[in-house]
């Protein structure tokens, strides 16, 4: 029906638009939410008392793959690991975590609120990421080794953890909108830019790989406990 509740010209309804899907949108079970939660935590965790114990050392592992991209810094790979680097600090993650709410909402006020709920998701997992690497205090690679700019302590990486959170917020965004073969494909896409920027950190000599499989890890954990606090934080009916 149309909004003057008479049938379009020709009794056809109006379809969704390209790459929408008409049916609602389904969730991922609250079970495996919590397991996956869980199983991160728990990763993460050993992962931090392993670099508090050696305070800050890095493993054999550690150090010889940073000595092999420090020996890998030529062009044209270390201008692109900057501009691909660039990408998953600053403004960029916050804009699309506001483009994640946009999409999720169906409402000028639900827009509002699904906006507001991303942006708080992406600053809190900063809050909390800032607040470990404080306090475990790890050590970056040699600076005389760098071939970016980086600042602060190293566990967690900072543009590991801001690029992944970012990342799974906007797949959660297209995929209030999106058909489920358009969701895929973007989910992989940003995975893949998420990736990406985590494996420049260690590329350009600034992270440890430690410090950046700490950050997907904690990125991993924050977004499904996002996904558990869903139903609440929105959980009013969100009509178009």
């Amino acid at each position: 029906m149309t909004a003057s509740g008479r049938e379009p010209e020709g009794g056809h309804r109006p379809g969704p638009g390209p790459g929408l899907r008409p049916g609602p949108h389904r969730r991922p079970g609250t079970g495996p939410l919590i397991a996956l939660a869980a199983v991160c935590a728990a990763l993460f965790a050993a992962a931090a008392v392993t670099v508090s114990v050696r305070h800050g050392a890095p493993l054999a592992p550690e150090r010889g793959a940073v000595h092999w991209t420090t020996a890998h810094h030529g062009e044209p790979l270390r201008s692109l690991a900057r501009a691909l680097t660039a990408t998953g600090t600053g403004v960029i993650p916050y804009a699309m975590a506001v483009l994640a709410g946009l999409l999720a909402g169906r409402s000028a006020l639900g827009r509002l609120r699904a906006v507001t709920c991303a942006v708080a998701v992406l600053a809190v997992g900063q809050a909390i990421r800032y607040g470990l690497m404080e306090l475990l205090a790890r050590p970056r690679p040699p600076a005389a080794d760098w071939a970016g700019h980086a600042s602060g302590y190293a566990f967690p990486s900072g543009h590991a953890t801001t690029s992944a959170l970012a990342a799974g917020l906007l797949a959660w965004g297209i995929a209030q909108r999106a058909r489920p073969s358009v969701a895929r494909t973007w989910c992989a896409v940003l995975a893949l830019w998420a990736a990406g920027v985590g494996l420049t950190r260690v590329y350009l000599g600034v992270h440890w790989p430690g410090d950046v499989l700490g950050g997907w890890l904690l990125a991993a954990a924050l977004l499904a406990l996002a996904l558990l606090l869903e139903p609440f934080a929105l959980r009013r009916p969100d009509r178009s």
